[in-house]
């Protein structure tokens, strides 16, 4: 092989190697959102409809703590309420439904599956 084509070739898999370590390394660094100090966290959501919500959010630390009351569109984000924080609330868990890969499993059965006729 050309020893030009051969170098092309292997600086291509390298830059392909390269863009799955970069996105893991950033995921893990200050820079990507990892190592945050928890100065802000999402309490709750209540979606009023497709593009408006209102969202609850915990800002601060320590004793300056709020909790601050959100309206979002997609043209603005307004203040609706500022509030002290309600001690023993705890954020919603996370909707506890089925896996993807069970999901994937119930429609890809063979043994009289709602995909089995």
């Amino acid at each position: 092989m050309n020893s030009s084509l051969m170098t092309s070739l292997l600086w291509f898999v390298a830059i392909l190697a390269m863009i799955p370590a970069a996105l893991w390394l950033l995921k893990r660094t200050p820079v990507g959102g990892a190592g945050s100090s928890a100065l802000m966290k999402n309490i709750a959501v209540l979606p009023l409809s497709a593009n408006q919500r209102i969202v609850t959010v915990e800002v601060g630390a320590g004793e300056s703590r709020q909790w601050l009351v959100l309206g979002v569109t997609p043209a603005s984000i307004t203040t609706l309420h500022t509030m002290t924080p309600i001690e023993g609330a705890a954020p919603p868990a996370a909707a506890a439904g089925p896996a993807f890969a069970g999901l994937l499993a119930k429609f890809n059965r063979t043994d009289g599956g709602p995909d089995a006729r």
